[in-house]
């Protein structure tokens, strides 16, 4: 799994293994505490995971996103 330095500060990533389906994971991306953004698809690996909240970070930093459209 990347280096928890790999994120920035005041954002955090959280991966979390899944009650369902059972053996998979999924994360929640936070800044400064507050709830940004979670994996809708259960990841197989929690490294597939962390990299997949990584890919979502990079896409918040981008200049120019809302998500709200």
């Amino acid at each position: 799994m990347a280096d928890l330095t790999d994120v920035p500060h005041p954002y955090s990533i959280e991966v979390a293994a899944l009650e369902r389906p059972a053996g998979y994971f999924g994360w929640a991306l936070r800044r400064s505490g507050k709830l940004i953004e979670r994996s809708d698809r259960p990841q197989a690996t929690e490294q597939k995971a962390y990299a997949n909240a990584l890919t979502a970070l990079e896409r918040n930093l981008m200049p120019g996103f809302d998500r709200r459209g």
